[in-house]
C-alpha cells in the first residue's frame, strides 16, 4: 500500500513509500572558509558573510526530476529510465542546454544513522572527480535513487549531502509526496543547445578565453555536479 502525506504529518513508526512528490533543499557554502587561502585584507574578510544559503526544490517522479532555483537560471533534468540528463546553465551571460549521461559515483554505504526531515538515513561515502569526496544521508522511503545537484546511485532518495572540498551543504528541509506530480516534470527547453562535439569545443574554448583558465578545467566546470 502507498500513503501520499507531507513529512510533517507522517504516522510515528509507520513507514511510508514515496514514488511521486517535492523536496526543499538548503544549500549553503561557507564562503570565509573557501576564501582561506585567498590573500585578503582583514577589513575586506570582515565584509564578507560567512554563508551563502539558497533554497532548492528537486520535483520527481518513479522515474525522472527536476532540480531549479527561483534564485538562479540554472537548472538539472535528469531521466533515470534512460541514464541521461540535461543541464542548463548560464555561462558568459547566455543560457546553454547541454545532454549528458548520468554519471557514476562509487559509494560505500557506512552504518551511521541520521533523521532529516523526519526520515531516517544512511551515510555513504563518494567520490568524484577522482580526489574530492562526498559525504550523503539517503534514505529508501523515497523511491527514486537521485538527489540535490544530480547526485544519485544510492538505494533511495539523498536527503543530505556534504561536500567537505568546496564547503557546500545540501539537506533537505522539506518533504511533500504528491499524487501526481509529472505534469512538473520536464526538461528545460530555453537556451542554446549544444548538441555536438564541435559546438562544445567552440564553447569550451569561448569560456577557457573569458575565464582565463585550461580548456579541460573547463570541461569540468561547465559538467560539474553543483549548479
Amino acid at each position: 500500500m502507498i500513503f501520499f502525506c507531507s513529512s510533517s504529518s507522517r504516522l510515528c513508526g509507520q513507514q511510508l513509500f514515496i514514488p511521486t512528490g517535492k523536496i526543499t533543499f538548503e544549500k549553503k557554502v561557507n564562503l570565509q572558509r573557501n576564501l582561506a587561502g585567498w590573500n585578503l585584507s582583514d577589513e575586506t574578510r570582515e565584509k564578507i558573510k560567512k554563508y551563502q544559503i539558497s533554497s532548492w526544490e528537486l520535483s520527481f517522479n518513479e522515474s525522472s526530476a527536476i532540480y531549479f532555483s527561483e534564485s538562479s537560471a540554472n537548472q538539472l533534468y535528469s531521466d533515470y529510465s534512460s541514464r541521461t540528463r540535461v543541464l542548463k546553465k548560464t555561462i558568459i551571460g547566455e543560457d546553454y542546454l547541454l545532454n549528458d549521461t548520468i554519471p557514476h559515483i562509487d559509494w560505500k554505504i557506512m552504518d551511521e544513522i541520521r533523521t532529516i526531515s523526519g526520515y531516517e538515513c544512511r551515510k555513504a561515502i563518494g567520490r568524484i572527480q577522482d580526489t574530492i569526496y562526498v559525504v550523503a544521508f539517503y534514505t529508501d522511503e523515497i523511491l527514486l535513487k537521485g538527489g540535490p545537484e544530480g547526485f544519485s546511485g544510492l538505494p533511495g532518495m539523498i536527503l543530505g549531502l556534504a561536500i567537505p572540498r568546496y564547503s557546500t551543504t545540501w539537506f533537505a528541509t522539506k518533504v511533500d509526496a504528491l499524487s501526481n506530480n509529472a505534469a512538473q516534470i520536464v526538461s528545460p527547453q530555453k537556451g542554446k543547445k549544444i548538441e555536438s562535439e564541435k559546438d562544445l569545443s567552440k564553447l569550451i574554448e569561448l569560456y577557457s578565453r573569458y575565464e582565463g583558465i585550461k580548456n579541460e578545467a573547463v570541461k569540468k566546470r561547465i559538467y560539474g555536479f553543483t549548479l
